[in-house]
C-alpha cells in the first residue's frame, strides 16, 4: 500500500529473486516501482507508466545470463506438458534451465545433484525433452545414456517419468555369452 515507501518490500523481493535465479527484483507501493539489479547492486526508481516492457526485461535477462541469439531458441524451448500430469516445481525448473544453459554454452561435463525424493528423474526427463525438441548439433538428435545398477531403477522410470520418450528408448539387457 502507498502508506509504505516503494522500496519497503525490496529485500523480500531480492530474496525471492535469488531463490528463483533471477537477475533483478521489483518492489512497489502502488504509486511507483523500484528495480534492484542483483548483478550491479543498483536500485532504480520509476513511475508506473515507465515500467519496463516484457521485451526490455527479456533483453536484460539475456544479458545477465549471457544468452546469445544463437542459443536463445534452446533456452526458450518448451517443457513437456500433458493435461493432468505433473509440472516441474520451481527448483526443478531452475535445475533444468541451468543445465540447458550450460549445454547451450558448450559445457561438456555437468553434474546434477538433488536430494532423494526431489524428482531427479523427472528433471532429467525435462532436460532430455527440451534437448530432443530444440537442439540439433550438426543436424542430429542428442543421445542420452540412462544408467542404473538395478532393473527396477530403469523399468519404473520408463513407465512413469520417462514414459513420453518410450518410442525412442531402448533398454539394453545384459547378455550372457
Amino acid at each position: 500500500d502507498n502508506k509504505h515507501s516503494i522500496g519497503d518490500g525490496i529485500q523480500q523481493a531480492v530474496d525471492y529473486a535469488e531463490i528463483l535465479d533471477l537477475p533483478f527484483a521489483f518492489s512497489s507501493n502502488g504509486d511507483g516501482f523500484v528495480l534492484q539489479d542483483l548483478k550491479l547492486g543498483e536500485n532504480k526508481e520509476f513511475s508506473l507508466n515507465k515500467f519496463p516492457s516484457p521485451k526490455e526485461l527479456w533483453e536484460k535477462y539475456k544479458e545477465y545470463k549471457g544468452i546469445t541469439e544463437k542459443i536463445e531458441d534452446l533456452i526458450t524451448a518448451d517443457y513437456y506438458f500433458e493435461a493432468n500430469w505433473k509440472e516441474p516445481r520451481y527448483y526443478q525448473r531452475i535445475a533444468v534451465n541451468r543445465i540447458i544453459e550450460s549445454i547451450a554454452k558448450g559445457k561438456k561435463k555437468i553434474l546434477l545433484v538433488m536430494a532423494t525424493g526431489t524428482g531427479k528423474t523427472y528433471t532429467a526427463f525435462q532436460i532430455i525433452w527440451r534437448l530432443r525438441n530444440k537442439w540439433k548439433p550438426k543436424g542430429h538428435n542428442p543421445r542420452v545414456l540412462y544408467l542404473a545398477d538395478r532393473n527396477i531403477l530403469v523399468d519404473d522410470p520408463r513407465r512413469k517419468d520417462l514414459k513420453p520418450l518410450q518410442k525412442v528408448m531402448t533398454k539394453v539387457k545384459n547378455r550372457k555369452a
